[in-house]
């Protein structure tokens, strides 16, 4: 059978940089990936060396508007580690707070994207409305949507109101019955199981061979969880659980984010039922020589941030590590042998970060002519899950016509 190569990238909105994955397909079955990385350098690990150690955690929330607490958490990590010190215990409880609720907004906004791509608009339509009650209680708590610009060396920017938190708790109310709504639709729905089950699969041994992390390891029964297992500012003072799953696939992938959301509301809710009263923030002003390294379980998985002073009032060095870059490489295991209707699901199950631009096309190996676009692609993806539907005879409506 003829092969064909299938690119995608290196601009496409299922990316959170501009990468480039290029198929070897086989018909209709996938038989090898080659991930390409680098083709944008955005000069963040550059620019912080010309700032001070205030500006840089407002820089780091600029590395992703989706966990744009992640990137500050690790950074204002690292700089307590060259300062030997802890945040107030109240900064500790709101720190955590902010980081649980960026958790959940990600991945429901992971979830209906998932949806989508699978022909489920519904799912897009309700996890969506249900990420607005967090985004909403962002607002309250920190002034803003997203972009919080909390975070800061030796505590945080701002308090809490008393009735910021309130709202808070009647919306985790909400989102938590939105919450089982969504676990009983990927567990219950038949369609979605023949779907989802068995695509995709991440081995234990893979996921360590290529480092994976987060969301995308712990379904393949890798128990790591750096909030647990290198606790820090609230994490070790509240009750909660990390959710590991045994089968690897895009099916766990998606159960498992659903049951870490639960776990954030426990988070949140103990935070704030807790609250000590006290200072937010221990008044750093400058950071002495020395180095350290700041970790956080951001929503896809581990991020770190290394940072070297010279005692100057500017980093010498900061290196950054996002999750992404560890989960990318996992296609080289998950994708050969799939369908490439699934390619879609399997690129998606990781949750990279979206890009703006959709540019994508698969050429054939002679004449480099485009003949399938990324809206092509995931029509393929729609079309196998409504395929799936009518053999299981649950269908009774054509999805791009009127009723039938």
């Amino acid at each position: 059978m003829k092969e064909t190569i299938i690119p995608i990238g290196p601009f496409h909105p299922l990316l959170e940089e501009p990468e480039l994955f290029t198929l070897r397909v086989e018909g209709e079955t996938v038989i090898d990936v080659d991930v390409k990385i680098g083709w944008n350098h955005r000069g963040i690990e550059k620019l912080a060396q010309g700032l001070t150690w205030d500006q840089v955690p407002y820089l780091v929330e600029r590395i992703c508007g989706i966990c744009s607490t992640s990137h500050p958490y690790a950074c204002v990590l690292a700089m307590e580690e060259i300062l030997d010190i802890k945040a107030p215990l109240r900064a500790q409880y709101i720190r955590s707070t902010v980081g649980e609720l960026e958790r959940i907004h990600s991945h429901l906004l992971w979830l209906g994207l998932a949806g989508h791509f699978v022909g489920y608009n519904t799912v897009f339509m309700w996890a969506w409305k249900y990420r607005e009650f967090v985004l909403d209680s962002l607002e309250h708590l920190t002034g803003n949507r997203n972009h919080y610009a909390m975070f800061k060396a030796g505590g945080v920017r701002r308090d809490f109101s008393q009735k910021a938190m309130d709202f808070t708790m009647k919306s985790m109310d909400g989102v938590e019955k939105a919450l089982k709504m969504f676990l009983g639709v990927v567990s219950d729905d038949p369609v979605l199981k023949k779907r989802l089950v068995g695509v995709g699969i991440l081995t234990y041994e893979d996921a360590i061979l290529y480092s994976a992390t987060g969301p995308t390891s712990r379904p393949s029964g890798v128990d790591h969880d750096v909030r647990r297992d290198e606790p820090f500012d609230a994490y070790d003072k509240v009750d909660w659980d990390v959710v590991v799953l045994k089968e690897g696939d895009v099916f766990a992938k998606a159960a498992c984010r659903i049951l870490e959301c639960i776990e954030s509301v426990k988070i949140i809710r103990q935070c704030i039922e807790n609250m000590p009263e006290g200072e937010i923030d221990a008044g750093v002003t400058d950071i002495p020589p020395g180095e350290g390294c700041g970790h956080y379980e951001a929503p896809r998985g581990e991020v770190f941030h290394y940072m070297r002073s010279d005692g100057t009032g500017y980093p010498i060095r900061h290196k950054i590590r996002a999750p992404t870059f560890n989960n990318l490489p996992t296609f080289k295991a998950t994708c050969p042998g799939a369908h490439i209707a699934d390619v879609a699901l399997i690129t998606a199950a990781i949750d990279p970060c979206y890009c703006c631009t959709e540019r994508v096309g698969v050429v054939d190996n002679t004449g480099n002519k485009s003949v399938l676009t990324q809206d092509d692609l995931t029509k393929l993806s729609i079309d196998r899950t409504f395929a799936i539907r009518r053999d299981l005879g649950k269908l009774t409506w054509d999805p791009y016509s009127k009723l039938i």
